[in-house]
């Protein structure tokens, strides 16, 4: 087996950021995989995720938040870019680990046995994974997904890698990235804090210019009818969209300042509005579920204060901790 860490699925204890207590537990299936791949590397995932303070309704959506390649690469010495597949997947994944560089890949999670609650063997379902060990000899790939760490194999082994089957020509390879870890410095401690304020403050700069939650609202008085009138899979389908991204967004973004500032009465302040749209979008989220009519309105108006003050106190978090760490 080639492998990276050394990990066991049975053992593996992961990131906080996945804690079961978590109002919204899984992000999306990239930030997911970042988190528990930062976890197993030592590193706080907290430190990479601060692009989950400037979430935006972006029309039909609230934005698919990632961490920044370019933060990656300054922060932690980890460069992230996209891999040409010009042979088997597996060959290059084999290659990737055996030079203890990894990949992650978009893959059907038909494949997935970790998503058994819902697209196993259910459903066709893009999503994305980081290799963590593979054996080709036994067709067994363990890799990060979600909330944790697991391991495949078998038909679900040919399936993820597309063994086994002819495809015709109009069907393209899965889009992949190269994953180097050894890329440049890792900071940590003071410096790591003052540069990832540094880049907070970047980001800050480029804020919504209009309050995303007065945004949504509008959208979702338009939507609503057709919502209630609708399948129960386009509900979940506009929810995950939507509600579930802001507010997982906003439970990261409210993990990044706890973890920046602790000691902090910006980082406090922050906190609490994040912490208030995490269960303002949850509230929307039931409300949304039960498929009647209700005036979503209040809840908007609240939201879009709290988002108000959560992007006044982090400005005022990062002028401070900069300036603190300088």
């Amino acid at each position: 087996m080639f492998q990276l860490f050394g990990l066991d699925p049975a053992s593996y204890n992961p990131s906080p950021l996945h804690d079961p207590n978590r109002t919204f537990r899984e992000t999306n299936c990239y930030v997911d995989l970042w988190i528990e791949l930062l976890h197993a590397c030592g590193i706080p995932a907290e430190s990479a995720l601060g692009s989950a303070c400037t979430a935006d309704f972006e029309g039909d959506q609230w934005t698919f938040f990632k961490p920044s390649p370019e933060d990656l690469l300054r922060l932690h010495g980890i460069d992230v870019h996209e891999m040409q597949l010009y042979r088997p997947t597996v060959d290059h994944v084999i290659e990737q680990l055996a030079a203890g560089r990894t990949m992650t890949i978009e893959v059907d999670a038909f494949h997935l046995p970790d998503t058994c609650s819902n697209a196993y063997r259910r459903a066709h379902v893009k999503s994305s994974i980081a290799v963590e060990a593979i054996d080709p000899q036994g067709e067994r790939l363990r890799y990060f997904h979600g909330a944790g760490y697991y391991q495949l194999e078998g038909e679900d082994y040919r399936g993820v890698f597309r063994l086994g089957r002819v495809f015709s020509d109009d069907v393209l390879p899965p889009y992949a990235e190269l994953v180097n870890f050894d890329a440049g410095p890792r900071l940590q401690g003071d410096d790591l804090r003052r540069e990832v304020s540094i880049s907070l403050a970047r980001q800050l700069a480029y804020k919504p210019k209009r309050n995303p939650w007065l945004k949504f609202g509008e959208r979702l008085e338009r939507d609503l009818p057709l919502l209630l009138g609708g399948s129960d899979s386009a509900y979940h389908a506009y929810a995950f969209a939507t509600v579930r991204q802001c507010g997982a967004a906003f439970e990261i973004a409210r993990s990044f300042v706890e973890w920046l500032a602790p000691a902090s009465p910006h980082a406090f302040d922050a906190a609490a509005a994040l912490s208030r749209q995490v269960n303002g979008a949850k509230t929307l989220l039931f409300k949304l579920a039960r498929r009647r009519a209700f005036d979503p309105k209040p809840a908007i108006e609240d939201l879009a204060a709290d988002w108000s003050l959560a992007m006044s106190a982090l400005d005022r978090l990062a002028l401070a901790v900069e300036g603190r760490a300088a």
